[in-house]
């Protein structure tokens, strides 16, 4: 770190970018980030997040609603339990 002790330089700032452009899925294609681009690709990173719990929930509600309706004891329902370990 240079600087002040604490203070993150502009190369790990840049490295902190590319890792978080690798994770997102319609940003992994971009190559130059810029900080200019740091603000848009947090917003994009935060968006993706919202969307991927609205998934979890979505998919949370499915299988409560499926395993609602199934018997405990059919091997569908030990499939699912086996799953979810």
């Amino acid at each position: 770190m240079s600087g002040r002790r604490g203070r993150i330089s502009d190369d790990e700032i840049n490295e902190l970018i590319s890792k978080l452009q690798a994770l997102l899925p319609e940003t992994s294609r971009r190559r130059n980030a810029s900080r200019s681009s740091a603000s848009k690709l947090l917003k994009e990173t935060c968006s993706y997040i919202k969307s991927l719990h609205r998934e979890v929930d979505d998919l949370s509600d499915r299988l409560s609603e499926l395993m609602s309706t199934m018997d405990n004891d059919s091997p569908q329902a030990e499939i699912i339990r086996s799953l979810l370990r």
